[in-house]
């Protein structure tokens, strides 16, 4: 299985700056996501790898190989992109086996290779059909299995469920997914979805305006984001953020005057903002004993089912939060509210936006 390095690379178009110093490990039979906001250079670096672009200054290496200068069709890659592009007047099996048989592949290994692709994404009768006759979702697996079938040591996926509607978005990410245990070859996924890249990484690459702000497991950058974007672009809703001071003893005081209970290694009087995920918000009539509450008024209700998001205006403080309830809570736009905040599920940033450590128990698993 394949394993990728970036050293100290950069890209610029021009004068413009695109990637700015990546330095990324690709480990051997990964799933990896680069995922970050249009514009942050994810497709770009993924472009890179392909040899579609040319690296400015810095190392590509696959497998012990710098390949800066090798071809696309040299580097043992497949490319899987936003749109489908299907050759209209072919069948589906022709669209799959069009690379082999421009590579001199035998008929009947081609047969072969497009049947066993087939077979693994659930296309075996939909071989003789024509582009028009499928589904967004059954064009995508078509443009999948094409790539299958040149067995590459490296797949690339740029954006491939963009162009679907929400339910086969859903649909394709258990395909992929699924996909993904069967070849057991390295992949690397670009997405601007946070969801698409928590349920499908083993690895994800947060990106920003041409950096790598941090890579980790999904888990990890939800539980310890390093910054305030991590903590911002990760997780559905995004983390709430309130405002603050280091008082005391390093005690931080919100903005509206509540004293949390955790120290933090800064400069007293510092400004910082106090990061707490929507699950972690408990109304204060539940058994918990929160270690300190917040009082607001009820400005949106979400229903969603099992769950339903609040949002609340704070008392005190120019800032809204999301509570994530049960779904049978009953609350209407207008009532006052009061939410329980718990020490140990709580994240600080400096005026920075870096991750401040704090002196009692990091963040909760909960």
């Amino acid at each position: 299985m394949t394993q990728i390095t970036v050293s100290h690379l950069h890209k610029s178009f021009g004068e413009t700056p695109v990637l700015r110093d990546i330095n990324l490990e690709i480990g051997s039979g990964e799933f990896v996501v680069f995922v970050g906001p249009s514009g942050c250079g994810k497709s770009t670096l993924l472009r890179l790898i392909c040899g579609l672009d040319h690296v400015t200054s810095g190392n590509i290496v696959i497998d012990q190989e710098v390949v800066n200068d090798v071809p696309p069709s040299k580097r043992g890659i497949a490319m899987v992109f936003q749109s489908y592009a299907l050759y209209p007047h072919m069948s589906v099996a022709q669209n799959m086996g069009y690379a082999l048989k421009l590579a001199g592949v035998s008929r009947e290994d081609i047969d072969q290779r497009v049947g066993a692709a087939a077979k693994i994404l659930r296309m075996d009768s939909l071989l003789k059909r024509k582009p028009r006759e499928l589904s967004g979702g059954q064009r995508q697996r078509v443009a999948i299995g094409r790539a299958i079938v040149r067995e590459p040591r490296l797949f690339l996926f740029d954006e491939p469920l963009s162009n679907l509607d929400a339910a086969l978005r859903v649909d394709m990410r258990t395909e992929i997914a699924a996909l993904k245990l069967r070849l057991g070859t390295t992949m690397v996924y670009v997405t601007h979805d946070q969801i698409e890249a928590m349920t499908l990484a083993d690895k994800i690459v947060v990106m920003n305006a041409g950096r790598i702000e941090q890579v980790g497991t999904p888990l990890d950058l939800y539980r310890k984001p390093a910054n305030r974007f991590v903590a911002g672009f990760i997780g559905s809703p995004r983390m709430n953020i309130l405002p603050g001071t280091v008082d005391r003893d390093g005690l931080v005081r919100l903005d509206n005057g509540t004293v949390l209970p955790i120290r933090l290694q800064a400069p007293l009087a510092s400004a910082v903002g106090i990061g707490v995920r929507a699950e972690h918000l408990s109304l204060v009539h539940r058994e918990t004993s929160p270690d300190a509450l917040l009082g607001g008024v009820v400005r949106l209700v979400e229903h969603l089912g099992s769950d339903v998001f609040v949002h609340v205006a704070v008392s005190g403080i120019d800032a809204w939060v999301i509570a994530r309830q049960a779904g049978d809570l009953s609350v209407t736009v207008g009532d006052p509210i009061t939410l329980g905040l718990d020490a140990r599920a709580l994240h600080a940033f400096a005026a920075d936006g870096m991750r401040i450590k704090m002196e009692s128990q990091e963040v909760a698993t909960a």
